[in-house]
């Protein structure tokens, strides 16, 4: 038997500082981007627009302001475990103040100062995405107004799970007093954040879902980058450098102070230092509180996030030779803020905290990077990304972790294939991240995050699910460092070329939850770059191309592999690679190498009797009828089954399985159908098994 050191759970602390009491005397206070984005997002972002578009049109023809039957002015979408102890009003910006604005002299940090719920996680990471310009106008489409065209509709765009969705609010506001009770900007009249915020809920279910959570998941929602999370007392020597790196790179970042220093801070920073500010330059600051409650003596707040928006390498001026690692902090009152004094206050600019002191006082260390690139080093790679969708279901695929061998073997299980590297390298970098799904949307039926983690084992030949023994007789390759009760967890790993197993579980068994699965492999193969060039070649500067110009490109990169005697793709073949693409995507160089192997006798073909170990590789669990369905469909009177056909069948295959996902709203694995959507299936089938 393998042995192996057992894994272990880490808790992480929720960042939930509380809120201020409301009572009566309330008052309110004043090119790496592109490589996150999906083939397809050009195409899906002109439907998604379309449809807001289409929405906000209609109200504006009929002259009546939108009301949002999903999210509704109702307490339903504030709380669902309590009651406001005030009778709030919902109020459109206009009812609130005159000559309201969407966004008012460009959007920035000033305008994000939290309110009456626990959700600073959240807003620390909106101040991040203001310093992001790109990225921000993503997230915050900025053709909106109130205004032209107003209908009391916006929209907001978030990644998730894999896709940028779309997600529709109207402008009814939570008041009390005829002050915004959330987020809300430092002039009145902007409400940006404030309505950002409310989508963000929407997304989520209400305003209560938002209470106490990590930077991280926010910041990865704003941009599907990949998540890095750094205990500071157990962060690498080189975090300065990895700072400093991460904000060259356009990456967000944040930082928060555990609860339990509280009596360590007045010991440690200058009180009358840090007292001096009350803004600052972005450029020079680094931490910038995004809400302000009560406050230590020294002016930080515990439990509360920060985000982090400079890093800045300073000279001593006696010592010029010698290098002094700076991080500025800043404190910043948004009830007491006037812009008056602004030109006063950049004076006092020279406060800061010096690097030790950060790392002394601030315990953990949020990063969301824009691409998988180490930030260890200079060097800028291309990654390719493989999704895939799963769920741990009770009594049978949810296993726990490996310290639990009876079930463990029953997790999910999800192949990787690492070719040859072209470089001189021996290893193939690999950055796997797992992200449970839906926890916080769920709060109000009890849920809360799993301990999640996963462990790679290299595999040879074993195209099945693996049983039991293999895992009590074989140890892992690489694993991630403990199994932690975040959203995602992200690992990095430096493998041999070869084939493995990724098994991703929460620690216990039978916790369910669906789940994400991510790995980035480095770099392009020598095929992989030829593909490109030649579709560049025929798409053109678009990167849009046909069904006829797909199978130009394809039959052009297949010919090159002389050991596939075919003929090359067909054109129904490339329609359907096409449709499939205009949801996801898929990689034909995954099925081709699954192919060469099952081509046992070099024909080019694989037997109907290999197809069904095939399809398993593949990541398809099918039942006899299916099989059945497949071989008369798409194998020949000899019972084989060619490229072309082989690759017809994963592509339709995929689509069916991507559809029924599409319509399992609740992942029982049943799904109800209305009139309109069994034509589609039906339509859908039928192109599927005629022959």
């Amino acid at each position: 038997m393998a042995e192996e050191q057992k894994f272990s759970e880490t808790s992480v602390q929720l960042t939930e500082a509380a809120p201020q009491t409301v009572g009566s005397g309330f008052t309110a206070p004043g090119n790496i981007y592109s490589a996150i984005l999906s083939r397809n997002d050009a195409v899906k972002d002109a439907r998604r627009l379309k449809d807001f578009q289409e929405l906000r049109d209609k109200y504006v023809f009929k002259k009546v302001l939108f009301e949002d039957p999903l999210f509704p002015a109702q307490d339903s979408s504030l709380f669902f475990s309590e009651k406001f102890p005030l009778k709030l009003e919902w109020k459109r910006p206009s009812d609130i103040c005159s000559n309201p604005q969407f966004i008012l002299g460009g959007a920035n940090r000033t305008d994000i100062c939290q309110g009456d719920l626990g959700d600073c996680w959240l807003l620390a990471a909106i101040a991040c995405l203001t310093l992001n310009d790109i990225v921000l106008k993503r997230v915050v489409p900025h053709d909106q107004s109130f205004t032209e065209n107003y209908a009391g509709i916006f929209h907001f765009q978030f990644w998730r799970y894999g896709e940028w969705v779309d997600v529709v609010v109207d402008d009814r506001l939570p008041t009390y007093k005829n002050q915004l009770v959330f987020t809300r900007s430092g002039q009145k009249n902007e409400f940006w954040s404030a309505l950002l915020e409310k989508a963000y809920a929407k997304l989520h279910g209400s305003y209560e879902a938002l209470k106490g959570g990590n930077s991280l998941e926010a910041m990865e929602d704003f941009t599907g980058g990949l998540t890095e999370f750094y205990e500071i007392t157990e962060a690498p020597k080189e975090l300065y450098n990895i700072m400093r790196k991460a904000l060259k790179r356009g990456s967000l970042m944040s930082c928060a102070i555990d609860v339990r220093i509280l009596n360590e801070l007045d010991a440690v920073l200058d009180k009358n230092q840090l007292n001096l500010i009350n803004i600052s330059d972005a450029s020079l600051c680094v931490l910038v509180p995004t809400a302000q409650r009560t406050k230590t003596a020294s002016g930080l707040v515990t439990g509360h996030a920060y985000s982090i928006t400079g890093v800045e390498q300073l000279y001593e001026s006696h010592q010029a030779s010698r290098k002094s690692q700076t991080v500025y902090y800043t404190s910043f009152n948004a009830h007491k803020w006037k812009p008056e004094p602004l030109i006063i206050l950049l004076i006092f600019l020279q406060t800061r905290m010096c690097f030790e002191e950060f790392k002394k006082n601030f315990t953990k260390l949020e990063i969301c990077n824009l691409t998988p690139d180490t930030l260890e080093d200079d060097q800028m790679l291309k990654w390719n990304v493989t999704i895939h969708e799963g769920r741990w279901v009770k009594g049978c695929s949810a296993g726990g972790c490996r310290n639990f061998p009876d079930t463990y073997w029953t997790n999910p299980q999800f192949r990787l294939v690492l070719p040859e590297a072209d470089a001189k390298e021996k290893t193939c970098t690999v950055v796997v991240a797992l992200m449970q799904k839906g926890r916080r949307k769920e709060r109000s039926l009890g849920a809360t995050l799993h301990n999640i983690g996963f462990a790679i084992y290299e595999m040879k030949g074993n195209q099945q699910q693996l049983p039991k023994d293999f895992f009590l007789y074989n140890a892992s390759t690489a694993r991630c460092k403990s199994y932690v009760n975040m959203r995602e967890v992200t690992e990095r790993f430096c493998l041999k070329p070869g084939e493995y197993v990724i098994i991703p579980s929460t620690f216990d068994p039978h916790k369910e939850s669906e789940f994400l699965l991510r790995p980035f492999e480095e770099e392009e193969t020598e095929e992989e770059k030829q593909f490109r060039a030649i579709f560049q070649q025929i798409a053109g500067d678009d990167m849009q191309i046909n069904a006829n110009e797909l199978r130009t490109v394809l039959n052009r990169v297949i010919a090159k592999h002389k050991e596939l005697k075919t003929e090359g793709f067909s054109l129904e073949s490339c329609r359907s690679m096409i449709a499939l693409m205009d949801t996801h995507g898929f990689s034909v160089h995954l099925f081709q190498l699954v192919f060469t192997r099952y081509d046992t006798d070099k024909s080019s073909t694989i037997s109907s009797f290999e197809m069904r170990n095939a399809l398993t590789e593949a990541g398809f669990q099918l039942n006899n009828q299916l099989y059945d369905i497949i071989c008369m469909r798409y194998a020949n009177e000899n019972m084989e089954l060619d490229f072309d056909s082989y690759i017809s069948c994963l592509v339709r295959l995929e689509g069916m399985f991507r559809a029924f996902r599409a319509f399992d709203r609740d992942g029982d694995g049943i799904i109800k159908l209305n009139v309109f959507e069994v034509s589609s299936i039906i339509f859908f089938l039928n192109s599927f098994i005629e022959y």
